[in-house]
């Protein structure tokens, strides 16, 4: 019987409304200590398990945060979403998950979570061909922030890093370590921070004073697979022709090329060294471990469900003037104007992790 309760008969119980038990519930420091007491008395009493949603819908404010994400097989989503879970722990809020595949845009379930008013905001990573549907949603006053790199920046406060200015900082570090004839691997070019990586790796060899050379820059699809094939097409000529370092746009196509090295009896870094891009969890255990760009994925988590954590009661209490305001409609018209204006583009810093994959170019090191 007590798991029948709703929130309804608490109120009724304590002989107070269901928004004063939400309040309650809620920890809303404006319930009078009297009241407060009653209500968790009645609460205490009957054993009472209160429904998040149920919570929520009493306040018109769910204390549920949807994350929309890829599956966690992704190599960096399990990373983020510790930082996700993290952040969240400090919060009055709930999470749910939903997981969202390649095979098809998913504006249907992301329509029905809407249309449900089940959470009161959404944290979309990754969401691929979801990103026009997730602007729409956001533009037209609800909770949103996105992790991405895919497409470019929308109106959606946006979490990420700097591609371009990342990429400049690894073809640097080779061209100081003596390089001149480096190689890039690139990602998907349908993938906004593949484009971005290639402009990076291309200013930085185009600052130091040499031309780039279209016969060093290989296309890939951000898969091992990918880096395998490269590193096949790239041993096969002849070795005078090989670049002395390799920057791949990815850790995952990197794992490829050092496979293919390993099976051909290639050294790394004594006859090229690689560079790869993420440092997911595997490239400190590779053989050689992989020199790559440090991209902060939990960080990028705890700091976008800050941001929506945040935007999420603002909403909600200026939701809420807004409502007991003689001119609500307008009001609430200039608060989603002003939050396109000033959606926020946080770019969390990346830093180059030195391992044994990278070295001074042959000629040098025989040099030395």
């Amino acid at each position: 019987m007590h798991n029948k309760l709703t929130i309804q008969d608490i109120a009724r119980l304590a002989g107070v409304s269901k928004a004063t038990v939400s309040r309650v519930l809620n920890h809303n420091p404006s319930v009078n200590g009297l009241l407060r007491e009653r209500v968790q008395r009645v609460i205490k009493e009957h054993n009472f398990i209160p429904s998040v949603i149920a919570v929520g819908l009493a306040d018109g404010h769910t204390r549920l945060i949807g994350v929309l994400a890829p599956p966690l097989t992704w190599p960096s989503v399990p990373e983020i979403m510790q930082g996700v879970a993290e952040y969240i722990e400090q919060t009055h809020y709930e999470m749910v998950l939903y997981s969202i595949g390649l095979e098809r845009n998913h504006s249907d379930v992301l329509d029905n979570i809407l249309r449900l008013k089940i959470v009161s905001g959404l944290l979309a990573i990754f969401p691929g061909e979801l990103m026009s549907h997730l602007t729409y949603r956001f533009e037209q006053g609800f909770p949103l922030v996105t992790i991405d790199d895919q497409a470019e920046p929308t109106s959606l406060p946006w979490v990420g890093v700097d591609n371009h200015t990342s990429a400049y900082q690894a073809t640097r570090y080779l061209l100081d370590l003596g390089h001149t004839r480096i190689a890039h691997l690139m990602g998907p070019q349908h993938y906004y921070c593949a484009i971005e990586r290639y402009q990076g790796y291309a200013h930085a060899l185009r600052d130091a004073g040499i031309i780039l050379d279209p016969a060093l820059v290989f296309q890939g699809t951000f898969v091992p697979d990918s880096g395998r094939q490269c590193a096949i097409q790239l041993f096969s000529r002849e070795k005078s022709d090989w670049p002395t370092a390799l920057f791949v746009a990815n850790d995952q196509m990197a794992y490829g090329v050092l496979d293919v090295a390993e099976q051909l009896g290639i050294q790394i870094p004594e006859e090229i060294t690689v560079v790869g891009f993420d440092d997911n969890n595997f490239s400190a255990l590779t053989r050689p471990s992989l020199t790559t760009i440090r991209q902060p994925f939990s960080q990028m988590g705890r700091q976008a469900l800050e941001t929506l954590v945040t935007m999420i009661d603002q909403h909600h209490h200026t939701g809420k003037e807004a409502l007991n305001h003689p001119e609500a409609e307008e009001t609430q018209k200039s608060m989603h104007s002003e939050q396109e204006d000033t959606s926020p583009r946080i770019q969390i810093p990346t830093h180059l992790v030195v391992r044994t994959s990278s070295g001074v170019p042959r000629t040098l090191s025989i040099g030395l």
